[in-house]
């Protein structure tokens, strides 16, 4: 399956200067850095610029085939996921 990936998205990933990962949220698909999800080994590589690296979840290869802006994940909203909350106290 081929993803394409927004110019917005790759300009968003290299304007914050670190990697990103899709990862599956409580409310679906998100942008989330490698900071709060890790990338697993099974996790699709999509090369940003020759340092940053976009990582996508293998379980949403089957749901996702265009990656925008609007996954990127809410800072206000992102801990409130409890596949996500217990991840905070490791960053904070």
């Amino acid at each position: 399956m081929e993803i394409t990936v927004d110019d917005a998205v790759m300009e968003f990933i290299v304007a914050e200067g670190i990697d990103y990962r899709l990862c599956t949220t409580c409310s679906g698909p998100a942008l989330v850095p490698t900071l709060i999800k890790p990338p697993k080994g099974s996790d699709i590589k999509i090369p940003v610029n020759e340092l940053l690296t976009l990582y996508i979840s293998r379980v949403q290869l089957g749901y996702v085939s265009h990656i925008t802006m609007d996954m990127v994940y809410d800072p206000e909203k992102i801990f409130s996921c409890q596949a996500l909350s217990g991840i905070r106290n490791m960053i904070e």
